[in-house]
């Protein structure tokens, strides 16, 4: 992605997607709690078929504990860092791009890829973390990706992003560890102290929403297919172009590239 800054309209469309927007700053929302992806796995779940806004999610949460917290503090709480991992709320361009996917998604697995796609486009962090870090170990995999690579990340980018100054080593510790944790629980590392990746298949739903997101930030149909941001799933800007082929033969999307030409076809609200 280009480091330019935005201009106004670029910037609306930034907005959708606040992760592919470099300025975007760094948060250390994992350093209470890991990406929590069990939970929303089971608020998902528990919401069914049923296109609900922030009241309804949160009615789910609080009123009805769905999630099995034993006080009313715990489950604001859990609603609350919820919220702010994965945006729930279907009049959200985004989070309504991603429940499309994951009702489509065909396994556990591609499910779990893509909620971890849609926590990384609202998360600067993330993404750079999967992009710069955890990149790499995948592509070797099996690789043991440590809390150490994390910390080495952050004093890295601190020129960039002066915002990690202001984290306690404490603070920079804890979302490092929670990182780690978060990277096993959407299945691409194995173990528990020690984190050992595992290279992802290939899925339609976790790629269509990468495509979609690129599409929200206002990226054109040849730079969207050679993009950066599919090194998530451990996909090569070279790659990705193969990689839309392989699922064109599947039929997961269609896709055609003719010189300059692209054709891109993701099915229902594609």
């Amino acid at each position: 992605m280009s480091r330019r800054a935005a201009g106004p309209n670029s910037q609306r469309h930034f907005d959708a997607v606040p992760a592919l927007n470099v300025a975007t700053p760094y948060t250390s929302r994992l350093s209470a709690r890991s990406a929590l992806y069990t939970e929303f796995h089971a608020l998902l779940d528990a919401a069914g078929d049923h296109d609900l806004g922030p009241a309804g999610y949160r009615a789910l949460v609080i009123d009805q504990n769905c999630l099995a917290r034993s006080s009313s503090a715990q489950r604001a709480k859990l609603w609350k860092e919820l919220r702010c991992r994965y945006r729930l709320d279907t009049a959200d361009p985004l989070y309504s791009a991603f429940l499309m996917e994951c009702r489509r998604a065909e396994s556990e697995a591609e499910r779990a890829l893509t909620a971890y796609v849609l926590l990384a486009l609202g998360d600067r962090l993330v993404l750079d973390l999967g992009c710069d870090v955890l990149y790499s170990r995948l592509r070797e995999a099996p690789s043991e990706l440590r809390v150490d690579d994390v910390l080495a990340f952050f004093a890295g980018a601190t020129a960039q992003h002066p915002e990690i100054s202001n984290w306690s080593e404490k603070t920079r510790l804890a979302v490092a560890q929670k990182y780690t944790t978060s990277i096993r629980d959407f299945g691409l590392a194995n173990g528990t102290s020690r984190k050992t990746t595992r290279r992802p298949a290939l899925y339609g739903a976790p790629v269509r929403l990468l495509v979609r997101a690129l599409r929200m930030a206002g990226v054109g149909p040849l730079q969207s297919v050679q993009a950066r941001v599919f090194r998530l799933l451990a996909l090569h800007e070279s790659e990705v172009i193969p990689a839309l082929g392989e699922l064109n033969r599947s039929e997961a999307l269609h896709f055609r590239m003719q010189g300059d030409v692209v054709e891109l076809d993701l099915g229902s609200a594609g």
